[in-house]
C-alpha cells in the first residue's frame, strides 16, 4: 500500500485588510483625523495580518521575538474625518534577515486617502537584533 503524502500547506497570506472607524478623540477641532492616528491604524493592520498568518504577536513576544519600527513613511492624499469608515490594506513587501517591509493603502469607500511603508526590525527581549522567524520570511 502506498504511503500517504502530507499535503503542502497553503502559503501564508501576504496581505490583509481591516476596517477602522475614525473616532472623535483622533480628530482635531475641525473633525479631521490627526496625522498621529495613522500609525496606529497601520499597526492594527499589521497585527491582523500576523493573525491571518496564524500567529499572535503576544505569542511571539513570549518567545522573545519583538518587532520595532525602524522606518515609517506616510503620504497623506485626502483627509479622513470623524466617523469615516476606513479600510487599511497591508501587504508584506519583503521579509529577510532581521527586517520586514510592509506597504499600506488607507481608503474610504475606495477613495485613496493615504499610502505608507514601514520597515520593522526584529529584536530579542533585550533589544538586540535577531533574525526574523523562518515562518515570516519570504519563501
Amino acid at each position: 500500500m502506498p504511503s500517504a503524502v502530507d499535503p503542502i500547506p497553503p502559503p501564508a497570506p501576504r496581505t490583509a485588510a481591516v476596517t477602522v472607524r475614525v473616532r472623535y478623540n483622533e480628530c482635531d477641532p475641525m473633525g479631521i483625523a490627526h496625522h498621529a492616528s495613522y500609525p496606529i491604524w497601520l499597526e492594527i493592520a499589521r497585527t491582523e495580518l500576523l493573525r491571518a498568518r496564524g500567529m499572535a504577536y503576544r505569542e511571539l513576544e513570549a518567545a522573545g521575538v519583538h518587532f520595532v519600527v525602524a522606518r515609517m513613511s506616510l503620504r497623506y492624499r485626502r483627509a479622513a474625518r470623524y466617523d469615516d469608515e476606513l479600510t487599511v490594506h497591508v501587504r508584506v513587501e519583503k521579509s529577510a534577515g532581521i527586517k520586514i517591509v510592509h506597504a499600506y493603502r488607507i481608503e474610504r469607500a475606495g477613495e485613496l486617502l493615504a499610502t505608507a511603508e514601514t520597515t520593522l526590525a526584529c529584536v530579542d527581549g533585550a533589544g538586540r537584533p535577531r533574525g526574523v522567524p523562518a515562518s515570516l520570511l519570504d519563501g
